[in-house]
């Protein structure tokens, strides 16, 4: 078992070292901020300095040398923009952008299981159909154009709830749902796969023959034993939701970590954009590492792969 953690943590390493790498060489295709930050009539020697001051003036080899070397200390500089830690910015985000991404996976789960339960036990009907068209139609939409779409009906046309902005539970109502679709969607659809695979066993065979009522059948006996690869999903998705709240704060202007990094990337503000992949990458690196070694305890032949 010590090797199988050992291992999973020098993978987990491995893949945040090549996150920041791939991104560190990305974002300098966006070209040079010092065009962006001194003015256009400003005189040559502010160009040199301003270069010169962060580290722009070195070739790009030694930029990443420098960048790698201080990343591992947990420096990853100050906010070209802002001219502060920009791992400061990133954690005075981080909150707005963990209450968006739990508070979508918790109205993920609430919604999917039993739209994925009442589709397995009722098969081939027509409420069957309509959640299988309903999972096909969350997964097919992009979150940006849903969200869109909920900023006219109920901002613009019914104007029921805020369309942009953060600080209260009415101003969350939108991106939450929008950032929730894909997975609800997601959720259901495999809610009902394994429901269907658990209620063909034999055991629940028999507690219909012995007239076990179909509540107890559907939430004692075959929820209880579909939900553990079911769980796996959920704790994997928390990742994929904290990278996919990117877009969906940019569209509603919620204030998280999301929203930080658009800015930065238009700003070409590269430590703060790098601090931000840092932190993603690193979150979803450990969600992933937790669900390894839960995995692992449950199954000992994973330990083996």
């Amino acid at each position: 078992m010590v090797d199988f953690i050992i291992k999973r943590i020098a993978q987990s390493v491995i893949v945040v070292f090549l996150a920041l790498s791939v991104i560190f060489f990305l974002v300098r295709l966006s070209g040079d901020p010092t065009v962006l930050m001194i003015p256009a009539d400003a005189p040559p020697e502010q160009y040199e300095e301003f270069r010169k001051q962060h580290g722009f003036d070195q070739p790009i080899y030694m930029q990443y040398v420098n960048f790698i070397s201080s990343s591992i200390q947990g420096d990853f500089g100050d906010s070209i923009r802002m001219n502060t830690s920009a791992v400061s910015l990133v954690i005075e985000r981080l909150p707005a952008t963990f209450q968006l991404a739990f508070s979508a996976l918790a109205l993920s789960v609430l919604i999917a299981i039993p739209i994925g339960v009442i589709s397995a036990y009722r098969r081939n009907s027509l409420v069957d159909r309509l959640g299988v068209g309903f999972t096909i139609l969350g997964q097919a939409i992009p979150n940006f154009w849903l969200g869109l779409i909920l900023i006219y009906l109920f901002s613009v046309t019914y104007q029921l709830l805020p369309s942009s902005g953060g600080g209260s539970m009415m101003h969350m109502l939108l991106p939450m749902a929008t950032l929730a679709m894909h997975s609800i969607a997601k959720f259901a659809r495999f809610t009902r796969s394994t429901m269907l695979d658990v209620l063909r066993k034999d055991y629940i065979r028999t507690a219909k023959a012995s007239g076990t009522p179909t509540s107890s059948i559907l939430m004692k006996y075959a929820l209880k034993n579909a939900f553990i690869p079911l769980l796996t999903l959920i704790s994997l998705e928390l990742g994929t939701l904290l990278g996919g709240a990117v877009i969906v704060e940019v569209v509603f202007a919620w204030p998280g970590l999301g929203r930080l990094l658009m800015d930065a990337l238009l700003n070409r503000d590269f430590p703060v954009v790098l601090a931000g992949v840092f932190f993603i990458a690193l979150i979803y690196t450990i969600i992933n590492f937790i669900t390894d070694i839960l995995y692992a305890f449950i199954n000992p032949q994973i330990r083996l792969q």
